[in-house]
């Protein structure tokens, strides 16, 4: 005999299988009145069920991390500009055989910012080979906002280790897509900026932070605030590229 929680589980399934055929056969939705009020995504859009979406964008991400044993991470945060040292050469090339002096310079920078991205691989190294001594629930995890540049190189470095990576990815105007090496059970998307970065610090063991602009910046100062205002437990914070820091500070 099946008991009210299968009976529930397969209202469920059915619900989501009988919604994805419809988009699946471009078939319509159901008259809005009859749709199961969880599988109506134009109800869950509206403004009122803001509320729902936040509990939602709160709940994904954890209960997925929880189930992977994702407990302790080093949060990785930097510029997404910055190449890896391959990629800077080859812009570099490009640019002198162009004769775009503009151009030029921007892949001379680049060449010059690459031991950034090189840095931050290795960091994720590191730590996903550290990580790997330890015991299960002490493990470490390198989490990132899961896009290009030094959140790519962190990403990168423990996936080099073959251990899993966690990427918090935001919706923005340009679209970001989230780099290669993230692991695929680990690639989370959100649409608000504040879950984002309560989820950045709600297994955070440590930060590190290196040279960004206005993101780096923001993700930094909320972290530090917070933990001035006693509302997140203090974390070791590590900041790499002192010249940045002290240009940006003095």
């Amino acid at each position: 005999m099946k008991t009210p929680h299968d009976l529930n589980e397969r209202t469920l399934a059915d619900a989501w299988a009988d919604l994805k055929a419809h988009a699946d056969a471009g078939i319509p939705l159901q008259a809005d009145a009859y749709r199961l009020a969880f599988a109506d995504p134009e109800f869950l859009l509206r403004r009122e069920t803001r509320g729902i979406r936040f509990q939602l964008e709160m709940l994904k991400p954890d209960l997925d991390q929880q189930a992977l044993g994702i407990e302790n991470t080093i949060v990785v945060f930097g510029s997404a500009r910055f190449r890896s040292p391959e990629d800077a050469q080859l812009m570099l090339e490009q640019a002198r055989h162009s004769g775009d002096t503009e151009a030029l310079a921007l892949a001379e920078r680049q060449v010059r910012n690459a031991r950034y991205y090189e840095q931050a691989r290795l960091f994720g190294r590191l730590v996903a080979a550290h990580s790997a001594q330890l015991p299960d629930k002490e493990r470490l995890f390198i989490c990132t906002g899961g896009g290009p540049g030094i959140m790519e190189a962190a990403n990168r470095g423990a996936h080099d280790m073959g251990a899993l990576n966690v990427g918090l990815n935001i919706a923005l105007p340009h679209e970001q897509y989230p780099n290669p090496y993230i692991s695929p059970s680990l690639s989370f998307k959100f649409h608000y900026f504040a879950l984002r970065k309560m989820h950045f610090m709600m297994r955070a063991k440590a930060l590190v932070a290196f040279p960004g602009g206005f993101g780096t910046l923001d993700e930094l100062f909320e972290v530090i605030t917070l933990v001035q205002t006693g509302k997140a437990e203090p974390v070791p914070i590590i900041l790499f590229g002192s010249d940045y820091w002290k240009r940006l500070f003095d």
